[in-house]
């Protein structure tokens, strides 16, 4: 049999109520008082446990809607749990419980990812016309020998030159490097990047501080490891065939009687071996350009001087190839440069360009400079079809070509060269022109 809701048997009760009061003041005015007095005193007990029961129920609907409210979610509701009167109640609660278990279990997956980051994190909330610490990861906290404090004016005791900065900014996005002394040590260099995050219910100011120096170790790796791919290929390009080749020849050679078909097939092997060793000389000679790059020689060098070099060297290819190379470049600039090495850049450079044209019909390429702040930059442009955008990254690495006949270390070595000389060498798409810029300090 189906149990009665809460709203049933408070309507049954007061029906009851009602019956007995007017059942006894009915028969208190027939003369039946002995019974009417007994009635009265049945009501009464009848309104006070109606109370009682009134009472205990809206007080369960407030605690219940108070441990709610609260996030309060260790209560035991078994023993309510036979009747039906709060079944709503409890699909209420239980539903909370489950929602927040499952934001206390994503947060701790969060806070456990960021806290094995190995990059200073902070967060900051903004709350009562203040910004109060949301949440400091383990790196932050270890790194900067500082406390996890809850307030900006207690982390400012502990990182005055971060929050200083910050400050300064007034809260606002920044990216930039920054000097901090952690600890009274030697003062180590910071990458500072901060972003601002407004959600429906806050505003949070993310900080993000990366060492430096873990920064260059992180990209040297990188560079090591997709250096020793290259290398590893290259080797086993060659050295495969060379011994799959071998042990052909091993096998022949202890035949008893070589036929003419045999001797030929040695003859080939030997060929193909000799040219594989050759490439795999080739392959060393360059990998030794790019590890014994000389110490620049620096001297006072003309820029003008300096293109034109190169343009004359490149004409006789550039004709070959029906490439129009013009200089725009119209102002003369002196340089403290090793010229031999500053042209072998150049002419790497153009010579990549040139290639890049091949499936054009109107070829060009230009060589613009400029001046800015004690720095020049050249600029070698060609309207050629670009680098592919999943490969961009890969272009400066050692060996590596898309050309079958290339080598794959022209764009290294320039970047090597310029880099000797202070300066750096960027790849830049722009306007369905493709751009290697060289940057120089005066």
């Amino acid at each position: 049999m189906q149990k009665l809701k809460l709203h049933q048997i408070l309507f049954l009760k007061t029906l009851l109520i009602i019956a007995c009061a007017l059942t006894g003041w009915y028969l208190y005015t027939a003369g039946y008082v002995y019974t009417a007095l007994f009635l009265g005193i049945s009501t009464i007990l009848l309104l006070v446990e109606l109370y009682t029961y009134i009472n205990n129920a809206f007080g369960f609907y407030e605690r219940t809607i108070d441990a709610i409210l609260q996030n309060d979610f260790s209560a035991d509701f078994t023993s309510h749990k036979k009747g039906n009167n709060y079944t709503f109640l409890f699909k209420l609660y239980n539903q909370f419980k489950v929602q927040q278990h499952q934001h206390l279990s994503q947060d701790m997956v969060y806070r456990s990812m960021l806290n094995n980051i190995e990059t200073g994190i902070l967060i900051l909330e903004y709350s009562a016309e203040d910004w109060n610490i949301f949440l400091m990861n383990d790196y932050f906290s270890k790194h900067f020998k500082t406390p996890k404090v809850s307030k900006w004016s207690y982390l400012k005791q502990h990182a005055a030159a971060l929050t200083t900065l910050i400050e300064e900014q007034n809260f606002k996005e920044v990216k930039t490097s920054l000097q901090i002394r952690v600890d009274n040590e030697n003062t180590q260099t910071f990458i500072l990047q901060t972003s601002n995050t407004k959600t429906l219910y806050g505003n949070y100011y993310v900080i993000m501080l990366d060492s430096i120096q873990k920064v260059v170790d992180r990209k040297e790796k990188e560079a090591w490891s997709n250096l020793m791919k290259v290398i590893s290929h290259e080797l086993l390009n060659s050295l495969t065939p060379i011994r799959s080749l071998s042990q052909n020849l091993q096998e022949m050679v202890a035949q008893d009687h070589l036929t003419d078909e045999d001797l030929e097939d040695m003859k080939q092997s030997v060929a193909t071996m000799l040219q594989r060793s050759n490439h795999l000389q080739k392959f060393v000679e360059s990998y030794r350009k790019l590890a014994m790059l000389p110490t620049p020689k620096r001297e006072k060098t003309s820029l003008q001087e300096l293109i034109n070099s190169c343009i004359n060297f490149m004409s006789p290819m550039l004709k070959e190839h029906q490439i129009t190379l013009t200089n725009h470049i119209d102002f003369n600039h002196w340089l403290a440069l090793d010229k031999l090495l500053m042209e072998q850049a150049l002419i790497n450079l153009l010579t990549n360009s040139m290639y890049s044209l091949a499936h054009l019909t109107n070829k060009e390429i230009r060589i613009e400079a400029t001046q800015t702040n004690n720095r020049l930059y050249i600029s070698i442009i060609d309207n050629g079809p670009g680098v592919p955008k999943e490969i961009e990254d890969k272009i400066f690495l050692p060996f590596f070509t898309t050309r079958k006949e290339g080598a794959g270390i022209g764009l290294t070595l320039s970047k090597n060269i310029i880099e000797a000389h202070g300066g750096y060498l960027v790849y830049q798409n722009k306007e369905n022109t493709t751009h290697f810029v060289i940057c120089l300090m005066d």
